[in-house]
């Protein structure tokens, strides 16, 4: 059902002062009682590590992660102090510190849309000065009014105003201090050490992708938008606030992932194909990061949703596949980038064969990190549940390459081997070739494509190109499955035994039973 609401803002601002009107300030508290869905959404986990077990923050998110990652989101308090600014870094340490923004109306189309364009270029003090005036602007009387008034105001802008405000988002550069007597800056929970820790599967890689590897910078005003997405290659992200307006949050676990697609697809985007060639347009439309619509609607549609409200010092932490999206409560800075765990591996082989399917190329070379990530490890029959999924991803992946490799030698196509570097990106999928490719004079392709497909179309010879490393890759994969077989066989074997016990147990037990039913 439609409900009719007055046109609020055909209200003129006083051209005084540029602020709202008190009559428009009161008729929003009638207009509150249709967003009061928002006190529905309950708050995603929150957690508040000591310094000591943050030493290896992504130990500790892999001790967190099988509750936290049932929410999509979860928050985490730095235990850290803070003695450099956020603002004395980007005015001070980074000389000549600029950016730009995009400009964000605060309306969307019918299909949840908006149209962002590029704004105008701001050091962070005249930025932040912008930013306060329109806080004021928007609250001239704000004095007291809790976060969740501004919730729900937001929601109200979004439905019926036509106004502007901007954002600055994938800035390159860092808020984490330089200075020794930082104790943030020091630590582990600087983003700028994240890539090269030791559970973080990015450690492996030679390349740095600025946002991925490498975290950005994002800072906002009353109002900015991050759309609805997942992170690229259903990557996990991590998110601090350094300083200003809090941030709200809202997150969608990963295994809802493809209902909320489909609720995007049927109730925004008007479309009843639930193939999964009409979600992969959908997943495309929505990486574009420009569809925000009401998180109410996927609870009306069984989808469960949680919020976070982010402090300065508090991290986010999302985790694959989950859809989020929030906007601020005002200026702030944060930054973020993103990692990967073992656990991540099935997530990732999913992300990249929705990409191959949409030609899109990865921003990380899957198959040079699963090999590089399985290689590394010293295995042993106690395992953990993340390093077991990282080995039947490794094992199902060279299992199949194989399977290609001994269809093209029976074919009699040449095999040649390269240096480990040299990485190719495959010509259909885009796919990294990290351990084999088919090569001609026209194209490079990966070799999980039909046989036909690997053939050149204009009569080129096609030679098949292997990394050195690829028999010692093979080796690893076979003794990963005699190490699973032997492991099963001990289970059984266990089972076996404690069935022979139990049935010891029982006979004694009945012979005691009935010795006693004889003597009675």
């Amino acid at each position: 059902m439609t409900i009719e609401v007055p046109n609020l803002w055909a209200v003129r601002r006083s051209r005084s002062n540029g602020r709202i009107p008190k009559e428009k300030e009161k008729a929003y508290v009638f207009l509150l009682d249709h967003v009061k869905w928002t006190n529905e959404i309950p708050y995603c986990p929150q957690y508040h590590p000591t310094e000591e077990e943050l030493k290896n923050p992504l130990l500790y998110l892999q001790k967190i992660a099988p509750d936290a990652s049932k929410y999509g989101i979860c928050k985490i308090k730095s235990p850290w102090e803070v003695s450099v600014t956020a603002a004395h870094v980007l005015s001070k340490e980074i000389e000549d510190f600029k950016f730009g923004t995009l400009v964000q109306p605060l309306q969307v189309d019918t299909e949840g849309a908006f149209y962002q364009e590029e704004g105008r270029k701001y050091t962070y003090g005249t930025f932040q000065h912008k930013a306060n005036e329109e806080f004021v602007r928007q609250f001239p009387r704000a004095g007291g009014r809790p976060l969740s008034y501004i919730e729900k105001r937001f929601w109200l802008e979004m439905a019926h105003k036509q106004e502007t405000v901007e954002y600055a988002v994938n800035v390159e550069g860092s808020a984490f201090s330089t200075d020794p007597g930082d104790k943030l800056a020091t630590s582990n929970g600087n983003l700028k050490h994240f890539n090269k820790l030791p559970d973080n599967v990015f450690r492996h890689l030679d390349i740095t992708v600025p946002g991925i590897t490498d975290p950005m910078l994002y800072i906002g005003m009353i109002y900015s938008i991050f759309a609805w997405h997942v992170e690229d290659q259903y990557l996990y992200s991590i998110n601090y606030l350094h300083s200003g307006a809090p941030k709200t949050w809202y997150g969608v676990p990963g295994n809802e992932a493809p209902q909320f697609e489909r609720v995007a697809m049927y109730h925004l985007f008007a479309s009843k194909n639930f193939s999964l060639e009409g979600e992969d347009r959908v997943f495309n439309r929505l990486a574009g990061k420009t569809t925000m619509f009401r998180p109410n609607l996927l609870l009306q549609n069984g989808v469960p949703v949680y919020k976070a409200l982010q402090m300065p010092g508090e991290f986010v932490v999302t985790f694959p596949r989950a859809y989020h999206g929030g906007f601020s409560n005002g200026f702030n800075c944060g930054e973020a980038v993103n990692f990967a765990l073992k656990d991540w591996f099935p997530f990732g082989k999913d992300a990249g064969d929705r990409y191959a399917r949409l030609h899109k190329q990865l921003f990380v070379p899957y198959e040079e990190l699963l090999v590089k990530e399985v290689m590394s490890r010293n295995h042993s029959a106690a395992e953990s549940a993340s390093q077991t999924s990282a080995n039947a991803c490794f094992r199902e992946h060279i299992k199949s390459l194989n399977s290609t490799l001994m269809n093209l030698k029976n074919l009699k196509v040449p095999f040649v081997y390269t240096p480990n570097s040299e990485i190719s990106i495959c010509s259909l999928c885009y796919h990294d070739c990290y351990l084999a490719s088919v090569r001609c004079q026209c194209r490079t392709r990966c070799l999980f494509h039909e046989l036909v497909k690997l053939h050149c179309s204009n009569g080129c010879n096609i030679t098949v190109h292997l990394s050195r490393e690829v028999l010692r890759v093979e080796t690893k994969a076979l003794d990963l499955q005699i190490e699973e077989i032997m492991s099963e066989h001990e289970h059984i074997v266990s089972c076996i035994e404690d069935g022979l016990a139990l049935d010891r147990e029982l006979n004694t037990k009945l012979g005691q039973a009935r010795a006693s039913s004889s003597r009675n």
